[in-house]
């Protein structure tokens, strides 16, 4: 059954993907909506299953992987200051006013501040694809986006660890703390000395595509240690494609990789986002999905814009690093669980978060079609 289902996935991806650009738009929206199509919601063709997580999982690490394998550190460095304005006012934004929603819901103090938390996750594995094919992954803005990502992480696991402390979970806030820092350090440490190394042990063995194997070992291995450490894991691949762009391997890695990310395990992810999609219930809670989608997209364009534009960035450009950051994929349905776990987030609420997350998925690439391309033409007219 996988085999077939691997086989329609890959059919429709592509197609729908095909007809997304042709509309104008990127094609990580045709590749979300094909998956609602086909999974259980509508057709029911694809079921999610265990193993297509897992296989997704995989092509979520690679798709990060291959950014930071792209990434300019000289232009990285660069945009440190406009990263941290970006990720702290991302977080502002949606934490004050997720808390306020969540008062007027009702909720307890703890449950409301919960739910801001919530809404102030961000996860750019969308947004990457949409760089990628607007050609602004390595510019300015969309190293800016990278950085922002990183910072916005982990300030809002940190943040959900004091809450959970407080809230009488078990949780040692010095602990998290400690582990996280520790995992940039030991991260940055094997990027700087170990990284060339292994890569150099690696090339000269006399097996086939030597270097490829030992780029794809650092990444999964980096992608543990980060949800070891509890980092998202596309944080750890990130880090782990940095490290290896700053080698002689480049280039060899990159072009492999990507190969392999976007022959199988990318258009896997894209569409089981789409197939996991449950509308059970939707319309007893549509009024409150609505209502939490506009917050939450809001918040966040407007919040990480404000930021990019105190770093220097033009309202345009600001706008598009915004909407970049909309998106709050599985970063906040791990929170979302968390929550569900800990009572901090009752069934039907965990429920209509799922959903807000995926819009908020589903309207982050061509938000950021409409800023990105409107910036150029901006751009362009400027210069003519």
């Amino acid at each position: 059954m996988l085999i077939f289902e691997l086989a329609v996935i890959l059919l429709a991806s592509k197609l729908a993907g095909d007809i997304s650009v042709r509309l104008g738009q990127p094609s990580v929206l045709g590749k979300l909506l094909i998956g609602i199509v086909l999974g259980p919601a509508l057709l029911g063709v694809i079921t999610s299953t265990d193993v297509l997580g897992e296989l997704s999982q995989i092509g979520v690490i690679l798709l990060m992987f291959i950014a930071g394998l792209e990434t300019d550190m000289d232009e990285f460095k660069r945009t440190g200051k406009a990263s941290t304005y970006v990720g702290i006012a991302g977080i502002i934004a949606p934490l004050s006013l997720g808390y306020v929603a969540g008062s007027m819901m009702g909720l307890p103090a703890f449950q409301s501040v919960f739910l801001g938390l919530l809404l102030s996750a961000t996860s750019v594995s969308i947004s990457v694809q949409a760089l990628k094919e607007m050609g602004n992954l390595k510019t300015r803005e969309g190293t800016t986006i990278m950085g922002a990502a990183v910072i916005d992480d982990v300030l809002v696991i940190i943040a959900l660890a004091f809450v959970m402390s407080l809230a009488g979970g078990d949780v040692n806030l010095g602990m998290v703390v400690l582990k996280k820092i520790a995992f940039f350090a030991v991260a940055i440490l094997l990027g700087w000395k170990v990284v060339p190394w292994a890569l150099r042990i690696f090339a000269p063995l006399r097996v086939t595509e030597s270097i490829i194997s030992a780029g794809l070992i650092i990444c999964f291995l980096y992608a543990f240690l980060a949800e070891y450490a509890g980092v998202a894991a596309i944080i750890g691949a990130y880090i782990a494609g940095v490290a290896i762009s700053l080698t002689d391997y480049k280039h060899e890695v990159f072009e492999k990789v990507e190969t392999i990310a976007y022959a199988v395990f990318v258009p896997v992810f894209f569409t089981s986002i789409g197939v996991a999609a449950n509308f059970t219930g939707i319309v007893d809670h549509i009024g409150l999905i609505v209502g939490l989608s506009i917050l939450a997209i809001l918040t966040k364009l407007i919040g990480s814009a404000i930021g990019a534009k105190a770093a220097g960035f033009s309202w345009k450009s600001s706008l598009g690093i915004g909407s970049a950051m909309v998106s709050r994929g599985e970063v906040a349905l791990i929170i979302a669980a968390i929550g569900l776990e800990n009572k901090l987030l009752q069934q039907d609420m965990f429920t209509v978060i799922v959903i807000v997350v995926l819009i908020t998925t589903i309207v982050t690439p061509p938000m950021m079609k409409l800023f990105f391309t409107s910036s150029k033409e901006k751009q362009k007219s400027m210069a003519g």
